[in-house]
């Protein structure tokens, strides 16, 4: 009797202590919300991370293993602006879990809670893969990553009462470390500013107007469209001179363009993380700033 006392006390302390049984499930679209998560969260969240820092955002697929996480979160948390719009909606819609819908507590769309770059004046599909609600990528501005920090902080409280003063506690000891690394790199890159770069893609704009680099032209000739080799040889005419000083892409991006491109002007060309996870230094949200502005420093010299 005493042996299955022992066990059955060991079997209900594991219970407590797994993060199975955590109190709040937590579905998080994209590696930068699922970090920020589990920083704010602890031990009372359970994140599930649908995708990972080297698959497009704008491109991943509604697996059925998706769509049951969906349907057992608690709070899911997604950039919105539509850079999910290929595949969120099919999960949302399927799962049928009316605590993540848009407009209940337990779904936040992370940029509607800043204010968003390059919201176009005009629509047409034959600019590109233009977002309506303006350029979607806003995780790449540590401002950003403090205002949604505070909703998400929020909606945990709101959602499990009980525990409210522990993420109280652990969002003033984030957002408290998270101030005070902001000067610290700004102070760190100030040797960039005016660093004229040429991105992959429209995914760096935060980043750039941060930290005051010059966006000199992109390597897609529009939003989500491929450069055709055409194309590259018009941006080796238009490079030519001096008019750049490094081409950049995300972890996620295919880099033959970018290496071309690179080859072929003898510009620098650097692999910046774009998300947590996206190279080795960008292992949380802080390494996600460490990491990049190392890289682009690594360029500068």
């Amino acid at each position: 009797m005493n042996r299955w006392k022992t066990f059955t006390g060991a079997l209900a302390l594991f219970a407590m202590c797994s993060p199975a049984f955590a109190a709040v499930n937590i579905f998080a679209c994209l590696p930068e919300w699922a970090a920020l998560a589990n920083e704010l969260g602890g031990d009372k969240v359970s994140v599930y991370q649908a995708s990972n820092a080297l698959q497009d955002p704008h491109h991943i697929e509604a697996r059925p293993s998706l769509v049951a996480r969906m349907r057992s979160a608690d709070l899911a948390i997604c950039t919105g602006a539509e850079l999910e719009i290929g595949w969120l909606p099919v999960l949302l819609q399927t799962a049928g879990n009316q605590k993540v819908q848009p407009g209940q507590p337990g779904f936040i769309a992370a940029a509607d809670f800043v204010d968003r770059l390059e919201v176009p004046t005009r629509l047409d599909r034959a600019d590109g893969d233009v977002h309506p609600g303006g350029n979607p990528h806003i995780q790449l501005d540590p401002r950003n990553v403090a205002k949604v920090g505070l909703v998400l902080t929020q909606r945990l409280e709101q959602i499990d009462a009980g525990n409210a003063a522990y993420y109280e506690s652990r969002g003033k000891d984030f957002q408290g470390r998270w101030a005070q690394a902001i000067p610290r790199w700004e102070k760190d890159a100030a040797s960039l500013k005016g660093l004229r770069v040429v991105p992959y893609h429209k995914d760096s704009v935060y980043l750039i107007k941060w930290l005051g680099l010059v966006e000199v032209m992109d390597i897609e000739p529009k939003p989500g469209i491929p450069p055709s080799a055409g194309h590259l040889s018009e941006l080796v005419g238009r490079l030519k001179g001096g008019a750049a000083d490094v081409i950049v892409r995300s972890a996620y991006q295919d880099p033959k363009a970018a290496t071309s491109l690179a080859a072929m002007t003898n510009l620098p060309a650097v692999e910046l993380p774009y998300t947590v996870g996206g190279t080795p230094g960008a292992k949380d949200l802080f390494g996600l700033f460490d990491d990049s502005i190392a890289r682009l420093k690594a360029v500068k010299k």
